[in-house]
């Protein structure tokens, strides 16, 4: 089975993302994250792994560790 290659989410495709994760929830739920590739038109694996990249981001920009599960924002 090939892995998926990655995408470069369009703009209009980062606005919704950026948007959820900012103002909805940075963890989002299997259900959630559902709705979410299906409103950008990404897969899930690929919704999935932008939040993941983007968790991490935030977490540096905050100065916390990259990988916390003591703590949730």
């Amino acid at each position: 089975m090939a892995t998926e290659k990655p995408v470069t989410p369009t703009e209009e495709q980062l606005e919704i993302l950026e948007y959820n994760f900012c103002k909805v929830n940075k963890h989002p739920d299997p259900t959630t994250l559902c709705l979410i590739a299906a409103e950008t038109g990404l897969s899930e694996e690929q919704t999935l792994r932008w939040f993941k990249q983007r968790l991490a981001e935030w977490r540096k920009s905050e100065g916390l560790p990259s990988e916390s599960g003591s703590v949730r924002d």
